[in-house]
């Protein structure tokens, strides 16, 4: 009985760490964000007309490569702009598929994002509701992008035409400062609408952007993963002789004015 014991004893002590090793080695793996920003750019465009915004999302990888994830953050520009009633979210539904290339400190990664907009159009409104599939390469801290639309670009009709076929090409670096836990970052952007017409008659969506930012990310502790950072974004949009271009919305509002963005975030 005493042998019996011992040996369970013995083989429950081996099984735990196996049992441990087991789930650390899972090619599953999962994560959130949340965060808080002063107000939300994308690609150059005030999305809160200045004001803060509340963003988060969840994320799933495999060990193989394939990725699954959903975002969502608050916007007005939809009202703003008198397109939509009752409609202040953006939610994201995005998957493809990244890994290094070889060996090397080379990446890649594509994959496919769904931008949707709940609420209710204005009579003779295009959907915003925008898809895009996407292909990136990576080098270290370095990185660029490509994205193109399958069908209007977020509902934007400038001269009347279908904006699919709309592509953005995003350069940007992230460079860490030693195991400091600071990183600055900057990006470069080049927006080419389709379809679209001139600066003169304020039917000129395309356009080239960029930041510069820097950001700080908690390297242990409580905090760990918490990360604080600020950037300025601007972009080479301009206005005709009358004051106005395609991204003044109905209240009169440049939402291609320049941003300084300060923002709080986590990871879990």
């Amino acid at each position: 009985m005493r042998k019996t014991l011992l040996t369970l004893a013995l083989g429950s002590t081996l099984c735990v760490p196996a049992l441990a090793q087991a789930q650390a080695q899972s090619p599953h793996s999962f994560s959130a964000n949340v965060g808080l920003y002063s107000e939300y750019v994308f690609r150059g465009i005030k999305q809160t007309s200045g004001e803060p915004a509340l963003q988060g999302g969840f994320d799933y990888a495999h060990s193989s490569g394939l990725y699954l994830g959903t975002w969502a953050s608050n916007i007005s520009w939809l009202e703003d702009f008198g397109s939509y009633t009752r409609s202040s979210l953006e939610w994201d539904f995005y998957g493809g598929y990244k890994a290094n290339i070889g060996k090397s400190d080379f990446s890649f990664d594509v994959g496919t994002i769904y931008y949707y907009y709940p609420g209710n159009k204005n009579p003779n409104i295009v959907d915003a509701n925008t898809w895009e599939i996407y292909a990136g390469l990576g080098w270290k801290f370095l990185g660029m992008k490509y994205s193109y639309s399958i069908n209007d670009y977020f509902g934007a009709r400038p001269t009347g035409s279908k904006t699919d076929g709309t592509w953005y090409l995003d350069f940007y670096a992230d460079y860490p400062i030693g195991n400091s836990g600071f990183s600055v970052n900057a990006h470069y952007g080049i927006l080419d609408v389709n379809s679209d017409g001139s600066q003169a008659a304020a039917t000129e969506a395309s356009y080239n952007d960029w930041k510069i930012g820097a950001k700080y990310v908690v390297p242990s502790g409580t905090l760990k993963d918490l990360t604080l950072g600020a950037y300025y974004a601007d972009n080479d949009v301009k206005k005709n002789a009358a004051g106005t271009s395609f991204y003044v919305d109905a209240n009169g509002y440049n939402t291609a004015k320049d941003s300084f963005v300060v923002y709080v975030s986590k990871s879990f």
